[in-house]
């Protein structure tokens, strides 16, 4: 083990770079995998409520082939496929996102990027490009969701498992944008200050 670590340490020392990127990596897939475990879970408590039959359909920016509304947020009342589960589903994905991007800002702040700058500032930078994220992620979601829980669900015939299967397929999608956005976003607002030195901190010493 002290030999891995030690590999590991020259490799980091020798590309800095690459070490940061596989570092930030292993913990994205990591913040992915708890991710796939909460979805389900939390999706499961919000379908046991009325909020399936609530639809939230937000920002229309265009029109689908079928010449319907397209929204940003397009949650259609009825549980998937048949509708699109409506604010239940909208919630879970929301609070599932949220906690993951919570415990990563703060693992990859202190982990990947080992940043000293003010945890404020940029825990508002963050949150902006969250935002930004989440709305693209949102607009995206509505070209491929509705085909992929048709194809689980009633293409393959798989009911409640392809459900599941279908829930973990679009976790990954929006986990893959956030993967690729998200690492400059972080080489920005992820910096290493240096220190002060002693010799400058001392207070001046009157003659």
């Amino acid at each position: 083990m002290s030999r891995l670590t030690a590999a590991w340490r020259r490799f980091a020392a020798n590309r800095p770079g690459i070490a940061q990127f596989l570092v930030f990596f292993l913990l994205s897939n990591g913040i992915t995998v708890l991710q796939l475990a909460l979805m389900p879970l939390i999706k499961w408590l919000f379908g046991m409520t009325g909020l399936v039959d609530t639809a939230f359909q937000i920002w229309p920016i265009g029109s689908n082939p079928d010449g319907s509304q397209y929204f940003i947020f397009d949650y259609a009342a009825g549980a998937l496929p048949q509708g699109g589960g409506g604010l239940a589903y909208f919630l879970a994905v929301q609070i599932t996102l949220l906690i993951a991007q919570v415990i990563n800002f703060f693992a990859q702040r202190n982990i990947t990027f080992k940043s000293n700058s003010s945890v404020g500032k940029a825990a508002c930078w963050y949150a902006i490009a969250y935002v930004i994220i989440t709305l693209i992620a949102a607009a995206a979601q509505g070209l491929y969701k509705t085909p992929i829980y048709d194809l689980f669900i009633d293409g393959w015939g798989m009911g409640s498992t392809g459900e599941t299967l279908a829930d973990v397929v679009t976790m990954i999608i929006n986990s893959a944008i956030s993967f690729w956005v998200f690492f400059p976003i972080f080489k920005v607002i992820f910096k290493q200050e240096p220190e002060p030195r002693a010799d400058e901190s001392r207070e001046p010493v009157d003659a």
